[in-house]
């Protein structure tokens, strides 16, 4: 795949969707933090179902770590690994409180040294609050690079190296986006829904489905 078919690719995707959010619920860089932290291994509706009960209770540092672990998951316990992710969520924000005036920073290596905080985790908040360029490789974006050849990789981390060399810089803020959200719902995991994607001419998958 060269550059012209990436910058394609990726114009048909704005076009279809010029500002691509998040389907986490959030309103400030602490409540998206913890709601990535928390959707790890379970779905960004099950997440919301949750943090939409939370957050209008705690949704600072402060009143999180308030809450305590057995509190806090009192609120989160309908999301898969719920008693690890409670005491992540609150040794977080011991941290955050402690070492960064409360304020989730802005920068990979103090981000990845929070408690639950691995480079996906990361790379969404810094993509998603801060803008910065960063790819939050999942299994969905995982699947759509190597599926189309967009930046087919072995692994998660190649697969990201990949992206941010080959995504064309004027869709790099928003590609971990269009990716994530092309997998969801078009090129899903089981049986592709090619009879309706938007860059199917463009994709270079050898069992394209009719549906």
């Amino acid at each position: 795949m060269n550059k012209d078919i990436r910058t394609e690719i990726f114009t048909r995707l704005r076009n279809e969707n010029p500002e691509p959010k998040t389907e986490l619920n959030y309103s400030s860089p602490f409540e998206l933090l913890v709601a990535v932290a928390l959707s790890a291994q379970a779905t960004d509706v099950s997440v919301n179902k949750a943090t939409d009960k939370l957050f209008p209770v705690a949704n600072t540092p402060e009143a999180i770590y308030a809450l305590g672990v057995d509190r806090l998951k009192g609120y989160i316990k309908t999301i898969g690994l719920f008693n690890t992710k409670a005491e992540n969520v609150i040794k977080l924000c011991k941290q955050l409180i402690d070492n960064h005036n409360s304020e989730v920073p802005d920068n990979r290596e103090a981000l990845e040294a929070l408690p639950g905080v691995g480079r996906k985790t990361a790379n969404v908040v810094l993509n998603t609050a801060f803008r910065q360029p960063a790819m939050a490789v999942d299994t969905h974006i995982f699947r759509v690079s190597n599926r189309t050849k967009i930046a087919p990789g072995k692994n998660v981390l190649e697969v990201e190296k990949r992206l941010m060399r080959l995504v064309p810089k004027e869709f790099l803020l928003d590609a971990h986006h269009w990716l994530i959200l092309h997998g969801r719902y078009t090129c899903v995991a089981r049986k592709p829904k090619c009879g309706s994607c938007l860059i199917e001419d463009l994709c270079e998958y050898k069992d394209k489905t009719s549906d």
